[in-house]
């Protein structure tokens, strides 16, 4: 009897679930850009260390790609209840539209020659492997944004 009663709840909630479903630019429209969300693992002893490295390599590579149009925003969030084992620091940035995720040589190299120009490529390999002993990489992800209509 269980068995019955739990088929037709599920039935019931599948059938409400599709008379409600949301119309893409009736209920939502999608927007233009794209949130690129990379999270990391950082034993927590290092988490100074890694901020100070980030503001040394990251932030200027971020801070070029914002000028060339890449990106207009970036940020750093650090998990504050870190005890779920899962990442504690996630690096943030909203391109602009999906175009610019295309390889453009031109603008590509001239952007390397910028972050080189900050921080030479042997400080940067460095910092890596610094970075590679005490950090680990759980997720790379992007999510395009929407917005409701009234």
């Amino acid at each position: 009897m269980k068995a019955v009663i739990l088929t037709a709840a599920a039935s019931l909630a599948l059938l409400a679930a599709g008379a409600a479903s949301a119309e893409p630019y009736t209920d939502w429209t999608p927007q233009k850009g794209l949130w690129h969300i990379t999270t990391v693992k950082v034993d927590p002893s290092h988490i100074d260390d890694y901020l100070v490295g980030l503001k040394k390599t990251w932030v200027p590579g971020e801070e070029i790609a914002k000028k060339h149009g890449i990106i207009d925003s970036y940020s750093i969030s650090v998990k504050l209840n870190a005890s779920d084992g899962k990442g504690n620091v996630i690096l943030v940035e909203h391109f602009t539209n999906t175009a610019v995720l295309d390889p453009d040589k031109a603008r590509d190299q001239a952007m390397d020659k910028e972050a080189f120009a900050i921080t030479p490529k042997t400080a940067i390999d460095g910092q890596m492997k610094e970075f590679e002993k005490y950090r680990t990489f759980v997720g790379d992800d992007y999510y395009g944004e929407i917005t409701f209509t009234k």
